[in-house]
């Protein structure tokens, strides 16, 4: 048997040359918790994205509907015959009506696309209207119906 000769051979200093195991990487020790945690963490993100922007659409929303040109808008088509006749009752309006409303104390102004829909069929009501001393004054009041494209107006015939 031959013995190994060298410097350091069976010494302290032979254990220092000898690899150490190398520890796994933060990765490889940390990825089993990381990626559930991120991927919670993006779907809770996600959702609170969504949340807040149906908050705040629903507060556009229902703003828009509470507004006078709007209600009277809509009462003014569920009882002209002619809008009856053409979507039956009882006549619903659809979630998100378009354009926009302002106004200011006792003025204002009022431009509105309404989704409106009934047993027959459905259309769109389009809202002109300014609000002086408080009370609104339509200057366009027109249904299209929907597959027909016939345009109903609320205004003709009536009083100014």
């Amino acid at each position: 048997m031959v013995a190994a000769v060298g410097p350091g051979v069976g010494t302290k200093e032979s254990a220092m040359y000898q690899q150490q195991p190398q520890r796994p990487n933060w990765w490889s020790r940390n990825w089993k918790w990381f990626v559930p945690v991120v991927c919670v963490a993006g779907a809770v993100i996600v959702a609170g994205t969504v949340a807040v922007i149906y908050v705040l659409a629903s507060f556009v929303f229902s703003t828009m509907k509470s507004s006078g040109g709007y209600q009277e808008a809509l009462a003014k088509a569920r009882a002209n015959p002619a809008v009856v006749q053409a979507l039956g009752t009882p006549i619903k309006d659809g979630f998100m009506p378009t354009g926009n409303v302002d106004t200011s104390g006792s003025t204002g102004h009022s431009d509105l696309a309404i989704h409106i829909s009934g047993p027959r069929g459905r259309g769109t009501l389009y809202v002109r209207a300014t609000r002086s001393m408080g009370e609104w004054q339509f200057t366009e009041l027109v249904l299209e119906v929907k597959g027909t494209g016939e345009r109903i107006d609320l205004l003709a015939g009536s009083a100014p």
